[in-house]
């Protein structure tokens, strides 16, 4: 898996994610709540959830909780660990970074990032 830098989305109304050579709308960054997170589905089916923290950082990660198979990471609760923001999943509590994807808590596991801009 590669690891990529996010573009923030301050200061910005649209949230897209990349899909292909491409981008596709989510939602109006005012549909966000800061410390919450949304399930998008993309064009080829795939779950996403985005997130925004209280500092207005706009970040994206595969919805499927890799340990249960459940689509639910957007419901999970956001924190951070020495810096890191994470979020936790609402089943099992296992921490995923927001950033990297890697599980915190097993570094055998990751879910996939996507770059996300907004415009």
């Amino acid at each position: 898996m590669t690891t990529r830098t996010l573009e923030t989305a301050q200061d910005t109304r649209t949230i897209q994610l990349a899909d292909g050579d491409g981008w596709f709308t989510v939602c109006d960054r005012s549909l966000l709540t800061p410390g919450r997170g949304v399930a998008a589905l993309l064009p080829d089916g795939r779950q996403v959830a985005v997130f925004t923290d209280r500092a207005g950082r706009v970040y994206a990660i595969d919805n499927r909780d890799p340990f249960t198979g459940a689509y639910v990471l957007s419901r999970g609760l956001i924190g951070s660990a020495g810096g890191r923001p994470f979020v936790a999943s609402p089943l099992l509590k296992q921490r995923f970074d927001l950033e990297t994807g890697a599980c915190l808590d097993d570094d055998d596991v990751s879910v996939a990032v996507h770059p996300v801009r907004a415009d």
